[in-house]
């Protein structure tokens, strides 16, 4: 059975039974492909999971129904096997590269080698991408060494390890924090932007790992490429150089649509309205890259006359000395230092520079990913010393027009959303106490997803979701009922059912609560949604 669901305005989720199943994994993954052949207007991604697919699209230029007619054509067409390819994958088992194996072995009453003859026994299917840029999510595992995750996910699990958790088995892209029963180490890097496609693995595709003790000349060509890459990069005629980085500063622009289905996501600004305003302000095109400054502000000397305008947050700005008002552009003298004070509103400024920060491009954006290691400065955050490269402005800019009012929470906001995708793992009362609840967003929080303190959720006993895709916006709801609002680097898939979803002209509200603000939700309708975004857009008319 199958059904589609709304996952806010503008993204759907085509599902069927609750499963993991190499036929409806390849039914999914038909329908997906289905889905980017028609193309219809406005579609932005296709990510195709164990047992759904979710398309994202522009609620603006998107018809859902056209959407929704197309997603069920998809599913119900005779099933259409998309033939991936067999990966073979060296590894080292057991030792320093593979801890957890005796661990294993003794769970599974086996000898070590034992466990190497199972798990190398057989072809895995690539059933989905998530978790990290490259993860495939690899199954079936032999039952007899189906092992649980670790009691305790270590803090750092190296890249290239290979790992167990039940009747699944990966490899880990780059050293992350991670849970699962680690056997081995593989020197293929199966995640590298310096290849087409980035992603070694695809949905559909079958590994088979192979047992070897030579782990040197897959890592030396790894570290050519790291040296071609890093020899490729050149000096701009004009620059901006970082005195004192502040708390979190980083590269952003509007996002890499198009590879979620190889678990890298979106990304880009928190706030884009604020972000596009400032590109708009200094005559940036809107591809162009801003600086998005966290609670306390850098310190920036820039070297060359230029023209900058900082919008979003009120955090005290400062050209020389000399206050900055929000929205305001300002001429920039050769060798002038911007810097900030105080915060008085709103989580998130943006520095909008005339020509943009023209960093390389990965995957098609400059936004930065510190989880991931993407995009900006070698994917971190800014750094004392570092020296920004400026593009070229395509216009003059403008002013800022009195129909242009970007509101900035001061404390905390009332954020719209539509219910779904999974609000059937929750009771109904559990929709009523959302919207009847203030939450506090706690320190525990980042550009991939607030954590909420306030009311917690009931989730009807007994059930659990398999990994599905996530949404950003979507409110998440682990075990323990205390609510996860998903950001922009939010993970691509996830466990947690998603209760609601945040509408697209609210995010940017969203993206400027800080740690202590609060934070409402109301339900309202689609039409609603759909309405507040051209009111956004109508806004805007006069300055793009």
């Amino acid at each position: 059975m199958t059904r589609v669901k709304d996952a806010g305005d503008s993204a759907l989720l085509l599902e069927w039974d609750e499963t993991i199943d190499p036929v409806i994994n390849a039914r999914a993954i038909a329908a997906a492909a289905a889905i980017r052949r028609a193309s219809p207007p406005g579609l932005r991604d296709v990510v195709p999971t164990y047992r759904s697919v979710a398309v994202f699209f522009d609620p603006l230029k998107a018809e859902p129904d056209r959407f929704r007619e197309t997603l069920t054509r998809a599913a119900e067409a005779p099933l259409e096997t998309v033939e991936g390819k067999t990966i073979e994958v060296p590894v080292h088992y057991g030792g320093e590269m593979g801890p957890d194996l005796e661990t294993v072995a003794n769970w599974a009453g086996l000898k070590s080698h034992e466990v190497i003859d199972r798990h190398a026994a057989q072809d895995y299917r690539v059933f989905m991408l998530g978790f990290l840029p490259g993860f495939g999510y690899l199954g079936s595992v032999d039952a007899r060494i189906a092992a649980p995750r670790r009691d305790t996910p270590r803090l750092r699990v190296p890249a290239g390890s290979v790992a167990i958790a039940g009747r699944q088995t990966g490899v880990y892209p780059r050293e992350s924090p991670g849970g699962w029963q680690v056997i081995g180490r593989s020197p293929v890097r199966v995640f590298d932007t310096g290849r087409v496609p980035a992603a070694l693995f695809a949905p559909g595709d079958h590994v088979r790992f192979v047992p070897t003790s030579d782990l040197q000349q897959e890592s030396k060509a790894s570290d050519d490429r790291e040296t071609r890459r890093a020899s490729s990069s050149s000096i701009a005629a004009r620059t901006v150089t970082v005195v004192r980085p502040g708390l979190f500063t980083t590269i952003q622009d509007r996002g890499r649509w198009g590879h979620q289905a190889s678990g890298v996501s979106v990304s880009g600004a928190l706030d884009l309205l604020s972000h596009r305003l400032a590109n708009l302000l200094v005559g940036n095109s809107l591809e162009a890259a801003t600086l998005e400054v966290t609670l306390a502000g850098p310190e920036l000397r820039v070297e060359q006359d230029t023209r900058l305008v900082i919008t979003g947050a009120d955090l005290q700005a400062s050209v020389d000395g000399k206050a900055v008002s929000p929205g305001i552009p300002a001429r920039c003298r050769a060798g002038g230092i911007v810097r900030f004070g105080e915060r008085h509103a709103g989580a998130r400024a943006y520095i909008g520079i005339e020509g943009g920060i023209d960093v390389a491009a990965v995957l098609g954006s400059r936004a930065t990913h510190v989880g991931a290691a993407l995009g900006g400065m070698d994917g971190r955050a800014l750094l004392p010393g570092d020296r920004l490269p400026l593009g070229t402005a395509i216009g003059s800019g403008g002013t800022l027009p009195e129909s242009v009012r970007l509101p900035v929470p001061k404390g905390g906001v009332r954020l719209r959303v539509l219910a779904g995708p999974q609000d059937d793992f929750f009771p109904p009362s559990a929709l009523a106490l959302l919207e009847r609840s203030r939450f506090l967003v706690t320190p525990q929080s980042n550009r991939m997803g607030y954590r909420l303190s306030g009311a917690t959720l009931p989730r009807v006993s007994g059930r659990e979701m398999i990994s599905d895709a996530t949404f950003v916006g979507a409110i998440q709801v682990p075990a323990s009922g205390e609510p996860i609002l998903l950001m922009s680097d939010r993970q691509t898939t996830g466990g947690y059912p998603q209760i609601a979803t945040v509408i697209t002209a609210d995010l940017p509200l969203a993206g400027q609560l800080a740690p202590g603000d609060w934070v409402e939700f109301a339900r309202c309708t689609r039409e609603e949604a759909i309405a507040a975004l051209r009111d956004q857009e109508a806004m805007f008319g006069g300055l793009a």
